[in-house]
């Protein structure tokens, strides 16, 4: 993609049906209002919409409570990966906008339906490995990349919803950006460690934020040939843009900043093995004005267009 645009198709996909709050469910028409399409359009992408697949606002489930709305969280997915796998058939990079985490389980699935397989380069405040049980609110947007990878307690009506388990092996994720300590008593913690995963952390963005992107490329460009990056805002410090639907906190070990996010998403999206663009867990509720949401989207497009050239000095 180096100095040009790209084609882009957009997808909406409405819902919080994974979160444990309503909200998630506006953001893609936020985005879209924010001027997405045309701050692509203006740094030289090409665009068209394909409009929304059928969202989901998330509502309380009593009767599942370890794993909440769980069958809208499995209908989303599967009409995402039906609706992924017409635009992937056409050579278009998708561009799709969320929604919950759990959006990328249907993107994933979708590349498979379109027999493009696709690895994943999580970029995301967390791993999301849990499975149902393992967290007190039953959000089922902290389980995507377990049932991605069918870790025994996945719920199989998520599992079955995405195709052959497993969709995804342990050496096609690699998890970047990721804040949380180290800690042996965490179970996402042990999870990365007891499967191996890469896992390039925050720290090693703040030390060199080129240099821990290229090492995130060149793993998973190892892993296929082609994948697929997912964007969490919550992997940015919440002071630097307030806009996730559960916010890290802004202490040590600290989130990534603006600039950092847009070195990774430019080193990562020029790579030629790139495929699509998962934006996720925005929720439009939490924005302090209107502002906030077009600097969301300013920081997308500076991330996925080649930098700026530099004037030569006279």
């Amino acid at each position: 993609m180096a100095g040009r645009g790209r084609s882009w198709t957009l997808l909406g996909v409405p819902s919080s049906a994974g979160g444990h709050t309503p909200g998630m469910d506006l953001a893609p028409a936020a985005i879209r209002s924010a001027g997405l399409a045309e701050a692509l359009v203006a740094r030289g992408h090409g665009v068209a919409d394909s409009g929304d697949v059928r969202g989901f606002r998330r509502t309380p489930d009593p009767a599942h409570p370890d794993r909440q709305n769980i069958a809208e969280v499995a209908r989303v997915a599967d009409d995402t990966a039906d609706t992924l796998a017409r635009i992937v058939a056409t050579g278009s990079t998708p561009l799709v906008i969320g929604g919950d985490c759990t959006v990328t389980t249907g993107v994933v699935a979708g590349f498979r339906r379109a027999n493009a397989p696709a690895a994943l380069l999580y970029l995301d405040g967390g791993p999301d490995l849990y499975t149902p049980g393992g967290i007190a609110y039953g959000n089922v947007d902290a389980m995507g990349v377990a049932h991605l990878l069918a870790l025994p307690g996945s719920d199989p009506v998520l599992t079955a919803a995405l195709g052959p388990a497993p969709l995804l092996r342990t050496d096609e994720i690699v998890l970047l950006g990721d804040a949380r300590p180290e800690d042996p008593a965490d179970l996402e913690w042990r999870r990365v460690n007891e499967l191996g995963l890469v896992r390039i952390p925050a720290t090693c963005v703040h030390e060199d934020a080129a240099a821990a992107a290229r090492a995130a490329r060149d793993a998973i460009e190892a892993a296929g040939e082609r994948f697929v990056l997912h964007f969490d805002v919550d992997v940015l410090g919440h002071l630097h843009l307030p806009l996730a639907n559960m916010p890290n906190p802004d202490a040590a070990p600290w989130g990534l900043d603006v600039e950092e996010v847009v070195t990774v998403l430019r080193v990562l999206t020029a790579s030629d093995r790139f495929a699509g663009l998962v934006l996720t867990e925005v929720n439009p509720a939490n924005a302090p004005d209107a502002s906030a949401l077009v600097d969301y989207v300013r920081m997308v497009v500076d991330g996925v267009s080649p930098a700026p050239a530099r004037s030569r000095p006279v």
